[in-house]
């Protein structure tokens, strides 16, 4: 089934979907990050069926989704100040905070961890459906595992269509990357996962903030992860990628250039729009994710430009980096696993 709630929500479908949901079936949703493949958090078998939509690895944690902060200490336990301060001042929001589990929650959801990770979405159909289901729901982005996540329906439909019970079309997601992850550890907050909140964010509240050094990192198949998003190939089309990022514009530029000409022009670049002219490429091969300042616009557009660059089936996709810091932090986290290390940098 396939529910369109751009407009405003339906709520004889709404009806429909918690039900769904409670009787252990999937469904597709937005949030105010990316579109998730939601299923009853408590259901262990429903949420196996999350694993096998997406092809997703069983050591992958998911993220426990609930409607307020009354709900937390029903999965959670042992919640420090710290957390609470955390809790407080990012939730509801593109936020997950990694907390000390109750044995309620399935080991299928933890990765069979002793911790759970926890989100409160803004989203207000997201809220809806978990308000309305009464469980809480476990849902990692709407994609296969490892392609880049869904921000709108239409670029994730054809590759998950019948594979859940209803599609919930909210329109375009308003951030475009997944939520910020944090786990305190000895009374500090460590990004495990940079999101929309980033490192000021958190220091603004707590005094300190420490970033976990895999962010930008290789992680083995044999290490285990508290964060979704950080082990494995993630956020990547079929073509192979190249991230570029050069702290002068000109230098940016004239490695583009130069790397266009290595492939022999047979490339799709993602970039700002400044530098599209400087190309000299065919209009299908830039696909522009606005301005060089303006990072939100190129946060909420990089998943739709890498399926609209696979599309085209270059040889190769050059992608412009950006600085890290502030939201830069979470777009590069990104991109490097996208490129799988693929990456040039010049300061």
């Amino acid at each position: 089934m396939y529910y369109n709630w751009t407009e405003k929500t339906n709520t004889e479908e709404l009806k429909i979907v918690c039900n769904l949901i409670r009787n252990g079936e999937l469904v597709i949703f937005p949030t105010e990050t990316v579109y998730g493949i939601g299923a009853n958090a408590l259901d262990e078998n429903a949420v196996g069926k999350i694993f096998i939509a997406k092809g997703r690895p069983s050591d992958n944690p998911l993220i426990v989704h609930l409607a307020d902060r009354r709900k937390i200490e029903e999965i959670a336990q042992d919640i420090t100040e710290v957390e609470r301060k955390l809790i407080d001042a990012f939730m509801p929001g593109p936020f997950t905070i990694i907390l000390k589990r109750k044995p309620i929650v399935p080991d299928i959801v933890t990765a069979g961890l002793d911790t759970v990770a926890v989100r409160i979405p803004e989203n207000v159909i997201a809220r809806g459906i978990i308000t309305f289901s009464g469980v809480p729901i476990a849902a990692p982005s709407a994609n296969v595992s490892g392609k880049p996540s869904g921000t709108n329906i239409k670029d994730i439909r054809k590759e998950l269509e019948g594979k859940v019970s209803v599609i919930v079309d909210g329109g375009e997601t308003q951030i475009g990357l997944e939520s910020t992850v944090v786990k305190v550890i000895d009374e500090v907050p460590v990004i495990l996962r940079p999101g929309k909140v980033t490192p000021e964010d958190i220091e603004k509240v707590t005094g300190i903030v420490k970033i976990d050094k895999n962010i930008f990192g290789r992680i083995s198949q044999n290490d285990i992860v508290e964060s979704p998003g950080m082990k494995y190939r993630h956020y990547a089309p079929e073509t192979s990628c190249k991230l570029i990022y050069c702290q002068d514009d000109l230098d940016q530029v004239f490695y583009l250039k130069k790397f266009v000409k290595e492939y022999q022009g047979n490339v799709v670049v993602i970039g700002f729009k400044e530098h599209e002219e400087k190309l000299l490429l065919d209009n299908e091969r830039f696909i522009s994710v606005g301005k060089k300042d303006d990072l939100e616009s190129f946060a909420k557009n990089i998943y739709s430009a890498l399926r609209k660059a696979d599309e085209i089936r270059p040889r190769e996709i050059l992608i412009e980096g950006v600085k890290k810091e502030g939201l830069g932090y979470a777009i590069m986290n990104r991109l490097i696993r996208t490129c799988e290390h693929n990456f040039f940098e010049k300061q």
